[in-house]
């Protein structure tokens, strides 16, 4: 009993600890965040369990809201016209290779429809968003969940390091980082080690590719003949884009602008070690080894190929 309560004490001291200084320093960055989330959750577990989950998601969200008060439209407006090509090519894509690869592995149609439409456009939420409409499982949504967490943790660490080695433009990182990285937190956070022009064009680009969860929602009510009304749509894509408008709408507010998305980036890496945080070993060991290998397969496909097109295309 003593020994229990000791070893709650340090969890809940480490965790503070790592809190405050996210919150006062400036030597922590996204992915250092995110591995020490990921190794506090494996070694020593979660200090609060019920409550982490709704922390982080509002965390997250309040931090992409805060980050498009960085954003003016007018400049990314090209940007986007161009990237939603890029999105709808890459959806369409990464939906017919997930199909396949479930055929070719024998993964069980709803799981793989989780994992391809958090493939196709932004992770847990699309999972959250789509899992009503096709009536999954609490199992299902956990391993695909797994599965996006896994490859979102990769994903931020190795991005920066191969967009630099092959010298891609800031340009050519925002858009691949947004296309290919599944959840909004690690295609900002990977945009935000590489730099300023790819955040905002990743954050622009990932938060329009998000919009697609709506018909996505649409499309698999009627893919699997189910009700998809119950479904909930990302309502924090609408705020950040009427931040982005007061922006753009209203100048001579930079220094204000600056502060509020400057608050966004600290509470973004505070977001990702929260994430890490909330991965354990029962998490992992939900994920069977078929599945894993789709969503792994298919991520690796889709990057890939957006790499190879924002290579030669732009």
């Amino acid at each position: 009993m003593v020994s229990e309560k000791v070893n709650q004490i340090f969890r809940v001291s480490l965790f503070w600890l790592f809190l405050v200084l996210i919150l006062i320093t400036d030597f922590i960055s996204a992915p250092l965040a995110l591995l020490a989330g990921i190794i506090m959750g494996l070694s020593l577990g979660n200090p609060y369990p019920l409550q982490l989950g709704k922390i982080t998601k509002f965390a997250l969200q309040a931090s992409v809201v805060g980050l498009g008060f960085g954003i003016n439209l007018t400049q990314v407006a090209e940007t986007g016209i161009s990237g939603f090509f890029y999105t709808a090519v890459s959806l369409a894509v990464t939906m017919v290779l997930g199909l396949l690869l479930a055929k070719l592995f024998g993964v069980e149609k709803k799981l793989s429809h989780l994992i391809s439409g958090g493939t196709a456009i932004c992770g847990g939420s699309a999972i959250a968003a789509i899992a009503p409409a096709i009536k999954a499982s609490e199992k299902e949504i956990t391993v695909a969940l797994g599965i996006v967490f896994i490859l979102n943790a990769v994903a931020l660490f190795i991005f920066p390091v191969v967009g630099k080695y092959l010298q891609l433009s800031q340009e050519q990182f925002g858009v691949w980082a947004a296309i290919a990285i599944h959840d909004t937190s690690s295609v900002v956070g990977a945009a935000t080690s590489y730099g300023e022009k790819a955040l905002e064009i990743a954050t622009t680009l990932k938060l329009t590719r998000a919009l697609w969860i709506l018909p996505m929602v649409v499309f698999t009510g009627l893919m699997f003949k189910t009700e998809g009304k119950n479904a909930a749509f990302p309502k924090f894509i609408l705020f950040f884009l009427a931040a982005s408008v007061v922006h753009t709408l209203i100048p001579g507010l930079e220094n204000v602008y600056a502060g509020l998305t400057s608050l966004a980036k600290k509470g973004l890496i505070l977001s990702l070690f929260l994430t890490g945080a909330g991965i354990s070993l029962s998490l992992l060991k939900t994920i069977s080894f078929r599945p894993f290998v789709q969503g792994v397969l298919l991520w690796v496909l889709v990057a890939t190929g957006s790499l190879i097109a924002v290579i030669y295309l732009m």
